[in-house]
């Protein structure tokens, strides 16, 4: 499985949420509304989910393993960081 495109859909400055991210696996499949979100330990990925309930959330898509869990995030990190330099653009939404 290879990660064969991924857009960074919005990226903000302010909020704990920094950007919102598709991946597209071997040009076949996509996976919409990750999210990249400020912790209290630095940037963390987190996977789309629908609400459950009154105050808990359920993953709709998420890596089975550490393995998978870290070429998602290492892809997701460096294209959030490549954004977040573009020059000459606006690129961060209000």
């Amino acid at each position: 499985m290879n990660i064969t495109d991924v857009r960074i859909r919005k990226l903000r400055e302010d909020g704990k949420m920094k950007a919102v991210v598709s991946l597209t696996f071997d040009d076949a499949f996509v996976v919409h509304d990750i999210k990249v979100i400020e912790g209290q330990n630095g940037l963390f990925v987190a996977m789309p989910s629908r609400k459950v309930g009154e105050a808990d959330y359920r993953d709709i898509a998420h890596p089975i393993n550490q393995e998978t869990r870290t070429m998602i995030q290492d892809i997701i990190f460096e294209e959030y960081e490549k954004a977040k330099n573009l020059t000459g653009e606006e690129f961060f939404e209000e």
